[in-house]
C-alpha cells in the first residue's frame, strides 16, 4: 500500500501571526512572523534572532559594511500569541464553517483568524 504525504504540511504558525519565543537567547520576546519555510520548519520573526552579516561593496551598495538582519528560528521554539488575551497559547485544529479546518486557541477555545 502506497502512503500519501501532504505536499504542504499543516503548521501552527502562519505569516503575519504574533508569536512568543519560548527557548533560546531571545526567550520571552514577541514579534511578528515575516516568513515561514515549510520544508525546513523554520520562521523569520521581526526583531528576533538578529545576526550581523558582512556585505561586500556592490553597484547597488557601494559602501558595503555590516548589516544586522533576522535569522530563522525553528517552529518548535515559537508559540502563538492569542489575539484576545495577549498570552502565549497552544493551538489545535477543528472543522469550522464549510467543513474547512480552522486554528483555535486551546486556552480560550476561540477561533484564530488568519
Amino acid at each position: 500500500m502506497e502512503r500519501k504525504f501532504n505536499k504542504q504540511p499543516k503548521l501552527h504558525i502562519k505569516t503575519g501571526d504574533t508569536v512568543k519565543v519560548i527557548s533560546g537567547d531571545d526567550k520571552g520576546k514577541t514579534g511578528k512572523v515575516l516568513s515561514v519555510d515549510t520544508e525546513k520548519r523554520r520562521a523569520i520573526v521581526e526583531g528576533i534572532n538578529m545576526i550581523t552579516k558582512h556585505v561586500k561593496p556592490t553597484a547597488a551598495k557601494p559602501q558595503g559594511g555590516i548589516e544586522k538582519k533576522e535569522a530563522a528560528l525553528h517552529l518548535s521554539n515559537l508559540m502563538l500569541v492569542d489575539p484576545k488575551t495577549g498570552e502565549a497559547t497552544r493551538t489545535g485544529r477543528k472543522a469550522g464553517e464549510n467543513g474547512k479546518l480552522v486554528r483555535y486557541s486551546k486556552t480560550t477555545g476561540e477561533v484564530i483568524n488568519g
